[in-house]
């Protein structure tokens, strides 16, 4: 993919072609969180006021766990003001959605909209974009990282999406705070303290072996469902210049049942065309998408995108391409060469072709020794 158009370039060439009910909020999604609560705060008091067998205290930790990333997928959409738009309610009820995975309305707002949304696959600007192979070799961290082999390293990738979300959110705390008004320092403070907090507070009145149960491992469940979207989101496609959703995101595919039990949030694409269109209009942007731009727009089943995440690197190779440093494999991007279904990799040559870009000399001693 050579050429790259806005996000508002699509939405221009697609509204059109949309009734003007999509661009209303939706209140009505509220009901779906009103039962995910209802269950969430049930499975709580089920596990904290009765001695089950620990089996049936997991199956019930199971349930939480997909209530608190359902949970989650609702206060994203709450956030962008697609369910209610006077601010103080959306806060509100961003907040009790985002209660079980620890996130605040503000920080959220502040990484996600209008960060992530508005410099997608940037890699200086978004705050969730990997890097390149040149901010690698200046990492001291990140350049042993790379040195793990590749088979060992994508198996840890993965056991972390169990609280990847949660250690990105603390991580985003501190990486923002110095850019909220002294004013709002303190909210956005208070509203990561508070469900902390209330958390914690559990442990000491439960004990731990049911908060095991109650929240820690709901919180682990909800983590690896809502990253196991998260990571298929950009993590296949390339770093651009310019915030084209067709060339930096990609929508998933799920059964049907899922995508109701999670508000469509396969629909990635379609969502960062349209931010702030309630998702179960998703659907009818996707229509449109595949007949105006079949060639540019990427779509995959769930369970092929996590397996070609398993199968290639994440740092970034001149922009368009993934690199695993050391053996210099160089494998291609969403738009640029990658084929999910048949995974290969060129062979760069690590003096000619990287030269510079590998700025730490550890990694040149390294890789002549491969």
């Amino acid at each position: 993919m050579r050429e790259f158009y806005t996000f508002g370039w699509y939405a221009s060439k697609i509204s059109p072609h949309l009734p003007k009910e999509v661009f209303e909020p939706v209140p009505s999604r509220l009901l779906g969180g009103l039962i995910y609560l209802i269950i969430a705060l049930s499975g709580l008091l089920v596990i904290s006021l009765l001695d089950l067998h620990p089996l049936w205290n997991f199956l019930i930790s199971v349930v939480l766990g997909f209530s608190f990333a359902s949970l989650g997928f609702l206060g994203h959409e709450i956030l962008h003001g697609t369910v209610v738009r006077r601010p103080w309610l959306r806060d509100f009820l961003g907040a009790i959605a985002f209660w079980p995975l620890c996130t605040g309305p503000k920080l959220w707002r502040k990484w996600h909209n209008a960060n992530h949304h508005v410099h997608t696959q940037h890699e200086e600007l978004d705050p969730d974009a990997w890097p390149g192979l040149e901010k690698l070799a200046k990492s001291r961290l990140l350049r042993w990282v790379y040195r793990i082999p590749f088979v060992i390293r994508a198996f840890f990738a993965f056991s972390a999406l169990t609280f990847t979300f949660t250690l990105h959110s603390i991580r985003m705390l501190f990486y923002f705070f110095k850019d909220f008004e002294p004013k709002n320092r303190k909210i956005v403070l208070w509203q990561f303290l508070l469900p902390w907090a209330s958390w914690i507070g559990l442990l000491f009145v439960i004990g731990f072996s049911k908060w095991l149960f109650a929240f820690l491992l709901p919180l682990l469940i909800g983590n690896f469902i809502v990253m196991s979207y998260i990571s298929t989101n950009h993590r296949l496609n390339p770093l651009v210049p310019v915030n084209d959703p067709l060339a930096n995101s990609l929508s998933v595919t799920v059964p049907k049942w899922i995508d109701v039990l999670h508000f469509n949030f396969s629909y990635h694409t379609e969502h960062h065309l349209f931010p702030t269109m309630s998702s179960k209009y998703y659907p009818l942007v996707k229509k449109h998408l595949k007949k105006m731009w079949p060639d540019r727009y990427h779509e995959m089943p769930m369970t092929k995108a996590l397996i070609a995440l398993w199968k290639t690197p994440r740092v970034y190779y001149q922009q368009r391409e993934l690199i695993e440093p050391l053996q210099g494999h160089v494998y291609g991007t969403l738009g640029n060469g990658l084929e999910p279904t048949r995974i290969q990799y060129r062979k760069a040559e690590v003096e000619r072709e990287l030269g510079q870009s590998f700025v730490s000399s550890s990694f040149k001693k390294v890789a002549k020794h491969k």
